[in-house]
C-alpha cells in the first residue's frame, strides 16, 4: 500500500526546501515589521510541492465517514441526511455577506429568518418561545439550567440547588448542572428502562430546582409516567427540563410542553437535519413556557410593527455576543419549510418504522433485553449467542468492513454489552434490510469463524488499534523537530 496516500502526516511528507507556491513579483519594496510583531522562531510548517499537498488531503477526505458515504446508524446522535437545498440557501450570498455588528435595519430578511425559527420551533414543540443562541446541545443544557436557576432567584428561592437526572441520562445532563453550580440527584431506572416513580418520590423536597429528562429515553422508550412525574415535580416547586436529543420521533406525534416541561433545547444538528460531528457548527436553541419568557438570553429578535430589531436586556443571563450559530439556523429553517406542516407530521412515524423494523428482524440473533415498542432508536445487548465470546466492539468493527459506521455502543450504561441503532427516517427500505443482512451475516461469522470477527476490520487503512493504550498514552501532537 502506499503510505504516501495513506497513513502519513502531512509534516512526514515534508522535505526542506520544497515549496507549493510560486507569487509573482508585485514591485512593492519588502517592509520590515516590528519586532514586537514577529516570531522568536520561524513557525514549523510542512514544506510539501502542491501536487503532495493536493493528494494527501484528497485521499484523507476519502476515508471520512459520514451521511453522504453509506447508512449511519449512531444511536442518540439523529444522523440523518443534509438535504443539498438547505446548503444552497445557507451559502446565499445575501447571508454569508452579512457582519453581526451591521444596524438592524440593513439585515431585516436575516432577523425575519431568526424571528420565525423561533415561533416554528415554539408551535413543534408546544413552548412559548425560544432563543437561537446557544452553539451547540451542551451549551443549550447550560442555558436552560441558567434560566432555572435565574427564576427561582428571581422569587428568592437560592436553597433550590439540586438537579435530578435519571440514570440512563445523556452525560451532558450531570455535566451541564454541575458547571451551572447544581447539585445532581440521581434517580433510578426501572427494569425496563423507564424512570422509577416509586424512587423519584422519596428524591423530591423544597431544595429542587429541576429534573431532567429524555423522553423517549435512552433506550429509545417513551416515558409512560412523564404526566405523574411531572405533576410531582411541579407539586414541588421544581420545573421540568426536557434534553431535546431525542425529539426526532416525536416530531408530528406529541410536544414536549404538551408534556409537561418547562424548558428545553433543541439540536437543530440532529432533529432539523444540518450538519453535525468533527466539533460542528452545532446549534441548541432554548425554548420555555409562557411566564418564563423574560428569563431567555440576551440578545433576542423582537417584531415590532412589522420591523424586526435586536434587544439586548441588561438584565438577562448573556451566553454569546451574538445570535447564535446563524448558517445553521438557515439550515433548520429551509428544512422545515422544506417539509411543510403537512409532511413534518411523517418524521416521527417514520422514524419509528424503521427502528422497529430492524429491532424486529434482529431480535433473534441479537439479545434484546427490553421488549416492547421502541421509538426511533433501541438498545441490543450483544450477540444472542454469548459461547463465540465475540463482543459488541467486535460486531462494531466488523461492520467497518461492510462498509456501515457502526452503532452507538457500550452506551447506555445500563447493559454489558450496550449496542444502540438509531436508522432515523431518511434511510430506504433497501438500506435498511442490506444493513440487517450484514448484522445477520457477522451473527453468523461470530459463530462460525468468531477470529474473523475478533481481529476486524481487515480492509479498512488502519485495523485494530489498542483502545487501551490510545486511552492510558495518547500521542495528541506530533513533534516535527524529532521527525526531520
Amino acid at each position: 500500500m502506499n503510505n504516501q496516500l495513506y497513513g502519513n502526516l502531512i509534516f512526514e511528507l515534508s522535505h526542506k526546501g520544497r515549496r507549493g507556491y510560486s507569487l509573482p513579483d508585485t514591485g512593492i519594496a519588502p517592509h520590515q515589521l516590528p519586532q514586537t510583531l514577529c516570531r522568536e522562531s520561524d513557525a514549523q510548517l510542512p514544506e510539501c510541492d502542491e501536487l503532495t499537498v493536493v493528494r494527501h488531503y484528497t485521499n484523507l477526505s476519502a476515508n471520512n465517514f459520514g451521511v453522504n458515504n453509506g447508512f449511519y446508524p449512531l444511536g442518540s446522535c439523529t444522523m440523518k441526511y443534509n438535504p443539498v437545498v438547505n446548503e444552497e440557501m445557507a451559502a446565499r450570498p445575501e447571508f454569508t455577506n452579512l457582519h453581526p455588528m451591521q444596524p438592524a435595519e440593513t439585515c431585516q430578511g436575516a432577523l425575519e429568518v431568526y424571528y420565525n425559527l423561533q415561533k416554528s420551533l415554539a408551535a413543534l414543540t408546544g413552548l412559548s418561545e425560544f432563543t437561537l443562541n446557544p452553539f451547540a446541545g451542551a451549551h443549550g443544557e447550560l442555558t436552560g439550567l441558567m434560566i432555572i436557576r435565574a427564576y427561582h432567584q428571581s422569587r428568592n428561592d437560592d436553597k433550590r440547588v439540586k438537579v435530578i437526572v435519571p440514570d440512563t441520562a445523556h452525560g451532558t445532563n450531570p455535566a451541564s448542572a454541575a458547571v451551572c453550580g447544581l447539585e445532581v440527584v440521581e434517580v433510578k431506572s426501572r427494569a425496563d428502562g423507564s424512570v422509577d416513580v416509586e424512587d423519584l418520590r422519596t428524591l423530591l423536597d423544597d431544595g429542587v430546582a429541576a429534573m431532567m429528562m429524555t423522553n423517549p429515553n435512552t433506550l429509545g422508550m417513551f416515558e409512560r409516567d412523564i404526566p405523574e412525574i411531572a405533576r410531582l415535580v411541579h407539586e414541588c416547586g421544581g420545573l421540568m427540563y426536557y434534553d431535546g436529543a431525542n425529539l426526532n420521533p416525536m416530531l408530528g406525534v406529541c410536544r414536549p410542553g404538551d408534556m409537561g416541561f418547562d424548558v428545553m433545547h433543541i439540536n437543530l444538528h440532529k432533529t432539523f437535519s444540518t450538519p453535525h460531528g468533527g466539533g460542528g457548527p452545532g446549534s441548541g436553541p432554548v425554548g420555555v413556557r409562557a411566564g418564563l419568557e423574560a428569563f431567555l438570553p440576551a440578545p433576542r429578535v423582537v417584531r415590532d410593527n412589522g420591523t424586526f430589531r435586536i434587544e439586548n436586556d441588561g438584565d438577562a443571563i448573556h451566553i454569546g455576543a451574538f445570535l447564535g450559530n446563524f448558517g445553521v439556523i438557515i439550515r433548520a429553517y429551509t428544512y422545515i419549510l422544506s417539509l411543510g406542516r403537512e409532511h413534518v407530521r411523517m418524521v416521527g412515524p417514520l422514524a419509528t418504522l424503521n427502528a422497529n423494523y430492524i429491532k424486529e428482524s434482529l431480535r433473534d440473533v441479537y439479545k434484546l433485553p427490553i421488549d416492547g415498542w421502541c421509538k426511533h432508536e433501541f438498545v441490543f445487548d450483544g450477540l444472542a449467542d454469548k459461547s463465540t465470546g465475540v463482543t459488541t466492539m467486535d460486531v462494531a468493527k466488523r461492520l467497518l468492513d461492510y462498509g456501515y459506521h457502526a452503532p452507538t455502543i457500550y452506551f447506555p450504561l445500563l447493559f454489558h454489552e450496550s449496542l444502540m441503532i438509531e436508522p432515523t427516517e431518511s434511510e430506504s427500505i433497501d438500506t435498511i434490510d442490506g444493513f440487517i443482512e450484514v448484522m445477520r451475516r457477522i451473527a453468523e461469522e461470530a459463530a462460525t469463524d468468531p477470529e474473523l470477527v475478533k481481529t476486524a476490520p481487515h480492509s479498512t487503512p488502519i485495523g485494530r488499534v489498542d483502545d487501551v493504550l490510545a486511552a492510558k498514552h495518547p500521542v495528541l501532537t506530533f513533534n516535527q523537530m524529532k521527525n526531520t
